[in-house]
């Protein structure tokens, strides 16, 4: 499982699995970098099936996803967004999240 997803390896590692979180972040972007510690440590963990797109290196992502602003968390069902979860959010809110899928 890649932690660092891109337009390449997309497909593989989150429209194949059966259930996948994804964040879109990017660099510049104050919530997503205070929230980047969390999204390291429940992947680190084995947690969550997580993994990070940057949408300034794949704008495309982004744009076929309907992500407006960062950071977005999506969780993938059996290949499609199933839910989505924007802004600032703590490791037991993320947890939450993606098991209410």
């Amino acid at each position: 499982m890649e932690f660092e997803l891109t337009a390449e390896n997309f497909s593989d590692e989150v429209l194949n699995a059966d259930k996948r979180i994804v964040d879109f972040f990017a660099p510049w972007c104050s919530p997503c970098m205070m929230m980047m510690p969390t999204i390291e440590y429940l992947y680190d963990d084995d947690v969550l099936p997580i993994g990070r797109v940057n949408v300034e290196d794949d704008p495309g992502l982004a744009r076929e996803y309907g992500v407006m602003s960062v950071p977005t968390l999506i969780v993938f069902k059996n290949g499609k967004a199933a839910a989505r979860l924007g802004g600032y959010h703590s490791e037991e809110d993320i947890i939450n999240f993606y098991r209410s899928v």
